[in-house]
Parts: C-alpha cells; sequence; structure tokens
C-alpha cells in the first residue's frame, strides 16, 4: 500500500511543477506584452517627417537605342565555319605516308626529350665512332647511327666530333607525320 501512495504523490507533485512552470510562462508573456505598449507617438512623428520629405524626382529611365548590325560588303562566309578556322593543306607532301614502327623496342635515351640530352664526345672503338650521350638523370649512354634518342623517335643518321645528327618523325598537324632533321651540338667535353 505505501508504494502506491508514493506514486500518487509523485504524480501529484508533476502536476503541480508542469502547472506552476505554465503559469510563470504566461506571467513572463504578460509582462512583455505590457512593455509594447508604451507611448510610441515619437515614432510616429519621426515616420510622419520622413514621409512629409521631398527627395526629389528619379530621372526616367533613358530610351534604349535599338541595334543596327552591319553588313560588310564580301564578306558572306560565316567567322564560325570551320573551314574558316582550319587551314587546309597545300600539296599531300612525299612524307605523308611516314609510318611510326610500334613495335620497335624503345631505346633508353628516347625516355627523355631532347632538349634534355648533351653530347659530350665521342669513341672510337673497332673503326666505329661511338658518340656518348649524357641524360638528365646524369648517366653516360654510348649512341651508334642507327640508335635513338628523343620522344621524337629520333633516328642518329651521322656522328662526327662536333654534333650528332637525327632524323626526327613529328606530327605534321593534319594527323599524319613528317621527318624532321635535328641535331645535338657538342656542349661538356667529358674531361672537363
Amino acid at each position: 500500500m505505501s508504494d502506491i501512495k508514493l506514486k500518487s504523490n509523485s504524480r501529484a507533485t508533476n502536476l503541480c511543477y508542469s502547472q506552476r512552470t505554465r503559469l510563470y510562462s504566461i506571467g513572463i508573456c504578460c509582462a512583455l506584452l505590457v512593455g509594447c505598449g508604451h507611448d510610441m507617438s515619437d515614432l510616429e512623428e519621426y515616420a510622419a517627417a520622413t514621409k512629409a520629405k521631398d527627395y526629389g524626382s528619379i530621372e526616367p529611365i533613358p530610351q534604349v537605342k535599338v541595334y543596327q548590325g552591319y553588313i560588310y560588303p564580301g564578306h558572306d562566309r560565316s567567322p564560325f565555319d570551320a573551314n574558316v578556322i582550319a587551314a587546309k593543306p597545300k600539296s599531300i607532301s612525299a612524307d605523308a605516308n611516314i609510318q611510326i614502327d610500334r613495335n620497335r623496342t624503345p631505346e633508353y635515351l628516347e625516355n627523355f626529350p631532347l632538349d634534355t640530352l648533351k653530347f659530350v664526345g665521342t669513341l672510337t672503338q673497332d673503326n666505329v665512332l661511338w658518340g656518348l650521350v649524357k641524360g638528365p638523370d646524369g648517366t653516360i649512354q654510348r649512341v651508334r647511327e642507327g640508335n635513338y634518342m628523343g620522344q621524337n623517335y629520333g633516328e642518329i643518321t651521322q656522328i662526327s666530333d662536333t654534333r650528332i645528327q637525327l632524323s626526327e618523325i613529328i606530327p605534321d598537324g593534319f594527323g599524319g607525320f613528317k621527318k624532321h632533321q635535328n641535331s645535338v651540338a657538342l656542349s661538356e667535353p667529358l674531361g672537363q
């Protein structure tokens, strides 16, 4: 029985607490509303004075002139036509059928752009003239005629004491390839 009384007492206490909370909330709201009921005549006077001021008139928006296009005489084609933008090849050269041998195993010096390779000297061995080429990684490689170097499939065609001549295959700009002669001059002898 004592358990039942405790439960009912706690329920009554909870109801009283919630009723008190409601009463306090209502009292605070009433106090706030009474505070809003002050004399607002000064605000009304300010609003009336502001409305009575003459601020001048706003100029009307100027009339927009209608655009009249000018047609240039003798210019009948569209500037956005692809035939106008792309240059037409003047003639197909004899090198138009150049193909790259993609089945050939690339050589070590083909991993580097040609401008990063330096020709540093020559070496003769068994009556064969070898060129000594320094890569950007600092290693020195031996090359001879027929070897490749540079990233444009540059085949070495001639080695002299002062330069290495190459025949590169470069894009021609029209989906094909063309041969281009290039060379690497002696830059830094090995002994220095």
